[in-house]
């Protein structure tokens, strides 16, 4: 749910506010601005004078993320795209029919009717882009999950724009499209972390145990994640 701060200097603070079942309060900056995680029963005047007391922080940041942001991607022949940490060039070429996109080292090719459509292009890119991350992600789940000797959980493709992943109680994981994007050592640390709340259904000492069992590096990964996620959700 989205709100509207006045802060003291008299500027607006806008942000998203999402409840949990959690005992204290996250600020997270994310691209699309500032995300307030906050336990279920908090009042919200309580919240937002909180929320106040950390607007030098939350300005901060948020300056420094639209200084650092990316250009929004372009849909025309010669855009550079990311796939699995390596850039690959958008190919674009005329075709009475549309025909299915090819993928070859270095290179995304497309041919349809209406190439210069730039909405039409990005819609049949971002299919190609869901399709090849739940044939990528089940078969990282299927090797760690057998690592880890848990069942292989259900997967389904999340479009999320502020969670990598998510587990439920109903054994379900969830995992964001755009980690396709990324270097395959950090799509492998997503899964891990997911596969381990099959055992702890939380972010305990346990948890990051468990974590630590099938990845190691987590520590670095989580770092190295956060880095690259600006570039990933330019898409």
């Amino acid at each position: 749910m989205s709100h509207t701060l006045m802060l003291p200097s008299g500027a607006q603070l806008h942000y998203r506010l999402e409840r949990r079942q959690r005992r204290t309060v996250g600020l997270k900056i994310t691209a699309d601005g500032l995300v307030v995680h906050a336990p279920v029963r908090i009042s919200l005047t309580l919240l937002e004078s909180l929320i106040s007391q950390k607007a030098d922080w939350i300005q901060k940041k948020l300056n420094a993320r639209h200084e650092s942001k990316i250009p929004a991607l372009q849909w025309l022949n010669g855009e550079q795209l990311l796939l699995l940490g390596n850039p690959v060039t958008l190919a674009l070429s005329h075709d009475v029919r549309s025909r299915a996109v090819s993928h070859q080292p270095g290179q995304l090719a497309l041919a349809m009717p209406n190439h210069d459509d730039q909405s039409a292009v990005s819609r049949k890119v971002l299919q190609w882009y869901r399709k090849q991350a739940l044939t990528d992600f089940a078969r990282r789940l299927e090797i760690f999950s057998a690592r880890l000797g848990v069942a292989l959980p259900k997967l389904l493709i999340s479009n999320a724009r502020t969670r990598w992943g998510s587990c439920n109680s109903k054994q379900e994981i969830r995992l964001n499209w755009r980690l396709l994007q990324a270097p395959p050592h950090l799509i492998n640390y997503v899964v891990c972390h997911e596969l381990a709340h099959l055992k702890e259904m939380n972010h305990s000492a346990r948890f990051w145990a468990v974590v630590a069992s099938i990845y190691p590096d987590y520590k670095a990964a989580e770092k190295e994640l956060k880095a690259w996620s600006p570039k990933l959700h330019v898409m």
